[in-house]
């Protein structure tokens, strides 16, 4: 039953590949006609909380637990080892229910063997569970995802969310890697990265709206579908990164993900202070439809593409991006107002001495 639904969750995401625009398109650049370097100054390799990468985007994590999805998984894999991003795997809790979904996992790091690999555990996990995933994939980082609005609508879903914060606390605690806790779709809130703070988490991927909607996926799965109202909800990875930037000295690096759909917006969420950024939806779609093939060539399309944006916006490395001017337009805009953000700021960082990062 829940290699079913691993499937289903795979064929609902794709279908709604077609959303309208989101809140990426409220952040435009402002163009300087001389603010440009060389592309060969350009230098993509990001590093923050003691984690290196050769690159600011990542595979996020997607799937896992059915010989379809371990099909998705190699080619995931194959395409992170070809072009050297980091890779995330799907919630591996299935593993430890039935043992015969883990090749489907495995499968990352076989075919990955050098690469930056992360396993994914929802919050609520116990930390010897979490301690096994590790060793399981060999992994360099562990994802631990935050998804009670996808639980809430999940017809077989778990709805006790009390004890997150404690069980978070004690994987930080167990595990040898560095934990990374992520949204899977609804935003994190400065209110939240400060209680992450305190858990001693020190990286989160805010995973906002604006991408692929769990809640939307949940309700297609109810046979009375009665959870439609909860379609659009959060905040979006753009909005949640802004909240964060109000918030100075959390100690919590920053990755961002949730409807990315180009190198632009890439740009965008490195802009507003995400150390790396990641997608899935595109890349889901990509395979689904292209095969491996297809997607190595699209992201290392995406990583010479974001190289001459950086050039052309005069950024050597991706944090240069953090001082280059934002306009901040619509929906996000009112955000910021009702949030209490300065968004002008943000269109005057090249000459302001100090102002958001």
């Amino acid at each position: 039953m829940t290699s079913k639904r691993k499937d289903e969750h795979v064929a609902l995401a794709d279908a709604q590949r077609r959303a309208p625009g989101n809140d990426f398109d409220d952040v435009r650049f402002v163009h300087h006609a001389l603010a440009g370097i060389s592309r060969n100054r350009v230098d993509l390799k990001t590093e923050f909380a003691g984690i290196r990468w050769r690159a600011p985007l990542y595979i996020n994590g997607m799937t896992g637990g059915s010989a379809r999805t371990g099909e998705i998984n190699r080619a995931l894999a194959i395409a992170a080892a070809e072009t050297g991003v980091a890779v995330a795997s799907g919630s591996m809790s299935i593993c430890f229910r039935d043992p015969g979904t883990r090749p489907s996992f495995e499968v990352l790091r076989s075919e990955n063997p050098n690469g930056f690999v992360m396993a994914n555990l929802s919050a609520g996990a116990d930390a010897d569970t979490a301690a096994r995933a590790v060793d399981l994939l060999q992994a360099d980082a562990l994802q631990l995802h935050l998804n009670s609005v996808q639980e809430t609508v999940m017809p077989e879903g778990q709805r006790d969310f009390q004890d997150w914060a404690a069980a978070i606390a004690a994987i930080v605690e167990k595990v040898p890697v560095p934990v990374i806790v992520k949204e899977v779709g609804f935003g994190l809130s400065a209110r939240t990265l400060r209680e992450l703070a305190e858990l001693g988490v020190r990286v989160a991927d805010v995973s906002g709206s604006g991408g692929t909607d769990f809640a939307r996926i949940e309700n297609e799965r109810r046979a009375g579908k009665e959870y439609g109202f909860l379609a659009g909800w959060g905040q979006s990875a753009v909005c949640s990164l802004l909240d964060a930037g109000a918030e100075e000295g959390t100690g919590v690096a920053l990755l961002a993900s949730g409807g990315v759909r180009t190198p632009l917006d890439v740009a965008r969420a490195l802009a507003l202070r995400a150390e790396a950024v990641g997608a899935s939806g595109i890349f889901l779609h990509e395979v689904l439809h292209g095969g491996t093939d297809a997607l190595v060539t699209l992201i290392r399309t995406w990583l010479r593409q974001l190289g001459d944006l950086m050039a052309l916006l005069g950024a050597a490395r991706p944090a240069d991006l953090q001082g280059t001017d934002l306009l901040l337009r619509g929906l996000t805009r009112e955000f910021c107002e009702l949030r209490g953000i300065d968004a002008g700021a943000y269109s005057r960082r090249s000459t302001a001495p100090r102002g958001p990062s």
